[in-house]
């Protein structure tokens, strides 16, 4: 299934993070309504996808609009001026923290951070080592013979999408209450990047990070450079592109070289 709701899913839950911070102070309780709304949404396109067999393309660009919509009327309703929250505490790296200009960009971050890099191996031993693992990927690639050996491909595609929108809904709580701040598009379509660094890491999660530290590391260098006065402001918004467009380069460079899951977009009825 591929879920190009996943920025509508992000901005919805960086709202209810938010908003729960910003009333209660509490941040990991900010995280858990994230966790909250990113499944709730992650069962809906679910529905739509494997249950209704809507085209996924159009479904999950409706996911994305109603995230986008909801969640800035929610702000403007319920919030109306951008009142800054708390965030999580920011851990640095003894010694390498001190580098000149790198040294805050890759060694100071908030525990969150720290939680995703050890997202990357649990996910690698999920899916090739364990018969969950298993399971997603014979439904991924051939559907009637997972269906046959006995694996529920309605249950499997149930769970990955669902799994996937509570990740996406974590992922947008994080960054508002990161950032300390909401407001309008605050993910500036991450979600669709992060679909995109999925092709360019080849569906694996070794690739996937390099891909998304790519994108990052040119992200947190242009802001450095403009923070330094290195790019000038006339510069600033063809600059602000700069990562976006690198990701967009190296996933045609790359992406082609390598073979997309055989049954991803298509949907299954058992005993077609």
């Amino acid at each position: 299934v591929l879920n190009l709701g996943v920025d509508g899913i992000m901005l919805l839950g960086a709202f209810g993070g938010y908003f729960t911070v910003l009333h209660t102070g509490n941040v990991w309780l900010g995280l858990l309504v994230g966790v909250l709304v990113g499944l709730v949404l992650g069962v809906a396109s679910a529905v739509m996808a494997v249950t209704l067999q809507a085209e996924q393309g159009i479904s999950g660009i409706g996911i994305f609009l109603f995230g986008l919509g909801l969640s800035d009327l929610l702000f403007q309703r319920l919030v109306g001026t951008p009142l800054p929250i708390s965030s999580f505490p920011k851990l640095a790296v003894p010694g390498l923290s001190d580098i000149p200009v790198l040294g805050e960009m890759l060694f100071r971050h908030s525990v969150i951070v720290y939680i995703a890099f050890l997202g990357v191996p649990l996910s690698m031993f999920i899916i090739n080592r364990t018969t969950f693992g298993m399971n997603i990927r014979a439904v991924g690639e051939n559907p009637e013979a997972a269906d046959s050996l006995g694996v529920s491909v309605t249950a499997v595609r149930y769970a990955t999408v669902s799994i996937g929108g509570t990740l996406a809904g974590v992922a947008g709580a994080a960054l508002a209450i990161d950032l300390g701040i909401f407001q309008q598009n605050l993910t500036n379509a991450a979600g669709f990047i992060a679909v995109a660094l999925v092709y360019f890491g080849a569906w694996r999660p070794l690739g996937v990070m390099a891909g998304a530290l790519l994108y990052g590391f040119v992200n947190a260098l242009v802001l450095q450079f403009k923070t330094l006065g290195i790019i000038p402001r006339s510069w600033s918004d063809i600059a602000a592109m700069a990562p976006a467009i690198i990701t967009i380069l190296a996933l045609v460079l790359v992406a082609s070289r390598f073979r997309q899951p055989a049954a991803l977009t298509k949907p299954f009825t058992r005993g077609a």
